[in-house]
């Protein structure tokens, strides 16, 4: 059914405020066709900070069906975006968080008699795998990964969530795989764990343009996507703007990390991919690794995907290239930093304290 039919859209989505959410929520708020927005999230938010007039706050959690079937009542569309992406909580909470909790998303919008159900998947559900070809469509078979997590969970939900949809009264389900998303909201204090890690990570683009030192940049190619063309492909779906499915997005173009070290401002210092390839192979087989380790599989083998189907079937135009998505993160994320710092460099005493700890955590 073509998308100008559905008027007067009523949509819940879970994990609003995450990158994805930001990529989603504006284009709700903008969009004639949608008439209100329920957004269901643990932490508390203020809708109208955002101008997102539609929408109304409802704290739950979702691993609480109750909260869930309340939640989504009078829900038309139910966008499912919640999910532990770093592993810097346990095991088992993150266990219930992605897979119980997605089910019982999908569960509670059965309940509710939802039309459609849209759950953000991602390329890693085609696991890294070394038969993995590059430019991967819809039709090659999801599997979970070896190691990784979130490429294991991501994978067997695409299995549980087509195994509960074949039975009857489901709502119709729209699957978008999403490669690297990045963008504005990427860059905060929910996309890096904290702790030693977390730090080691934000340290390449806390010093970028300041010292120009050489890194490891192996030429292997990685695919991004920038948030608000997900929100752009979350809202199509939405608008059943085309046949439900499995939907692969990524923005035109590849970058390495070669090319992320020149855009930091460092010299990269090429690394045969194979090498790069082994030891992640290696070390994502290393026993007892702890969750937020277990990303380093994630260079074992390049997930590169055709989105030819997404563009064809929904209309899905990105907006952004993967560089221009890589070089818009960055500026973001120095805006940040810069406003931060000036913001704390402005605070009385009493407030020092917390500025300190505001920029521990971004």
């Amino acid at each position: 059914m073509a998308p100008q039919t559905w008027k007067d859209l009523t949509v819940a989505v879970t994990g609003p405020t995450g990158t994805l959410g930001f990529g989603l929520m504006p284009l709700l708020q903008a969009d004639d066709r949608v008439a209100h927005v329920t957004g269901v999230a643990r932490r508390p938010f203020d809708p109208a900070a955002c101008h997102w007039t539609k929408t109304e706050y409802r704290r739950g959690d979702v691993r609480d069906p109750e909260v869930l079937r309340d939640a989504f009542r009078d829900a038309d569309v139910v966008v499912h975006l919640a999910f532990q992406v770093t592993g810097a909580a346990s095991g088992e909470t993150i266990k219930s968080v992605n897979i119980d909790g997605t089910l019982n998303a999908f569960d509670a919008a059965m309940a509710a008699g939802v039309r459609r159900f849209v759950y953000a998947s991602s390329v890693a559900a085609y696991g890294f795998h070394r038969d993995n070809p590059v430019g991967m469509t819809e039709d090659w078979p999801v599997r979970p990964a070896n190691r990784l997590f979130y490429a294991r969970e991501k994978a067997r939900l695409e299995h549980l969530l087509r195994a509960r949809a074949s039975g009857p009264g489901s709502p119709a389900v729209y699957v978008l795989r999403p490669s690297i998303v990045l963008g504005p909201h990427a860059v905060g204090a929910k996309s890096l764990p904290r702790g030693p890690l977390g730090t080691l990570a934000r340290l390449p683009a806390r010093w970028a343009g300041r010292i120009r030192f050489p890194v490891p940049a192996p030429e292997v190619p990685v695919q991004l996507v920038h948030e608000e063309d997900v929100g752009q492909a979350l809202l199509l779906c939405v608008a059943a703007a085309g046949p439900p499915g499995a939907y692969n997005i990524a923005a035109d173009g590849l970058v390495t990390v070669a090319t992320v070290a020149r855009e930091l401002g460092m010299v990269p210092l090429r690394v045969p991919p194979r090498l790069t390839q082994g030891t992640a192979r290696a070390v994502s087989a290393l026993p007892f690794l702890p969750p937020v380790a277990q990303w380093v599989e994630a260079a074992s083998h390049p997930a590169i995907m055709d989105t030819t189907r997404a563009k064809r079937e929904l209309g899905w135009v990105p907006r952004f290239t993967a560089l221009e998505t890589l070089r818009e993160t960055l500026h973001a994320y120095r805006d940040t930093q810069a406003a931060a710092s000036e913001a704390g460099n402005a605070q009385p005493a009493g407030a020092a304290g917390t500025v300190r700890a505001d920029l521990a955590r971004s």
